[in-house]
């Protein structure tokens, strides 16, 4: 599979679905909250294995949309453990979208973007990652 300029995408792959158009703006293009969204899931898969239990968002930093997604283009989402703390992990997020099924299939980035989660335990409460 041709990726552009060589590039490949940065960790393992968390999820991949198609964008579909429940999911589009007036403009026919997916949004933007969408993509974010399956981000925030595919971080959250990275962070929670890498933890070993539950995981909340924290926070985003350095989002950078690069081109949009259109209905039927499928995404991709890998995410890579940039740092692990006392409670807290970073993971680097990387979508790319694969545009069409023909013999010579294209993967384009579309977003990045870095994701804070926080190791919680039962209750809610943050707790050090083993």
């Amino acid at each position: 599979m041709e990726t552009e300029s060589g590039r490949q995408p940065r960790g393992e792959m968390q999820i991949r679905t198609i964008a579909m158009p429940a999911d589009t703006n007036p403009n026919g293009d997916i949004f933007g909250g969408w993509v974010l969204s399956q981000m925030d899931i595919a971080g959250g898969l990275a962070a929670a294995h890498r933890a070993h239990g539950r995981v909340a968002t924290v926070g985003i930093e350095a989002m950078t949309f690069i081109r949009p997604v259109s209905v039927g283009d499928v995404i991709c989402c890998y995410g890579h453990i940039e740092r692990v703390g006392t409670t807290s992990i970073s993971v680097a997020i990387e979508v790319w979208k694969i545009r069409g099924f023909q013999e010579r299939e294209e993967r384009l980035l579309v977003t990045e973007g870095r994701f804070t989660y926080v190791a919680i335990d039962e209750a809610g409460k943050k707790r050090a990652i083993g």
